[in-house]
């Protein structure tokens, strides 16, 4: 089995698309989803309407979650930018994405962890050290009853695989739509990846186990700061130019 996981495109339809046309180049058995997937200043309708047309298997990240509440009160300015510039057919799709898939016997796809959304599966964050490698401990602690072999998740945007107990691998897919970003929760912090690139990951099941292939992929980049720039968000333009914070 060959799997293709796309995550946290955030509203970059430009880079979903090169990502879409290496993955066709590279080849894959299934393409999966792992969501925050239309949240931010970019182009989340035009976003929503290619994913549709693909019918890709697909889950909720904690965007989701936090663009449907903007219909009970303003969100942040990310979700709230898509939840204005999304139609109620874009909104029914999300209202219906699962939070957690499992593909076949080995297989299981979360965002943050498989009970939490919003918790970085593959990272720590304190509140002094700011964010960095989670130890070995606390990632099996975060993969406790979960018996399939592979874990594909996303959420922090950083591409990374850890190997744990009982011959498991969890797979953080990276981010295709924003390489960098500061955030306050739980503690304030920052991710960044040091290049504009769209990323994703390519998981293959062979005799000796599961084999990774980060991929890193180059688009419009410029077209995509400057879409930022135009909807009043020089942070994500800058983040989407430079892969830094």
């Amino acid at each position: 089995m060959r799997i293709a996981v796309l995550s946290d495109i955030h509203g970059n339809v430009f880079a979903l698309e090169a990502a879409l046309a290496d993955v066709k180049r590279q080849g894959a058995d299934v393409v999966v989803n792992a969501g925050d997937i239309l949240s931010g200043p970019l182009e989340p309708a035009a976003t929503a309407d290619l994913l549709l047309s693909l019918g890709l298997p697909t889950i909720a990240g904690n965007h989701e979650r936090q663009l449907l509440a903007c219909e009970a009160a303003r969100g942040s300015a990310s979700d709230q930018f898509a939840f204005e510039h999304t139609t109620e057919r874009h909104r029914a799709w999300v209202r219906g994405l699962p939070p957690v898939l499992e593909i076949g016997e080995e297989v299981l796809v979360c965002h943050g962890t498989p009970s939490k959304d919003f918790v970085y599966f593959l990272e720590e964050v304190g509140p002094s050290s700011g964010s960095r490698a989670a130890p070995l401990g606390l990632v099996e602690e975060r993969a406790g009853g979960v018996s399939r072999g592979l874990v594909l998740c996303g959420h922090s945007h950083k591409p990374r695989a850890a190997a744990i107990s009982g011959g498991r691998l969890v797979v953080c897919a990276g981010s295709v739509g924003l390489q960098a970003y500061d955030d306050d929760r739980p503690y304030p912090h920052v991710h960044e990846n040091g290049s504009p690139h769209a990323r994703y990951v390519i998981c293959e099941r062979g005799r000796d186990g599961w084999s990774v292939t980060f991929r890193c992929v180059p688009y419009d980049h410029a077209e995509a700061a400057a879409t930022a720039r135009r909807n009043g968000r020089e942070d994500w333009a800058r983040w989407l130019e430079t892969g830094r914070v």
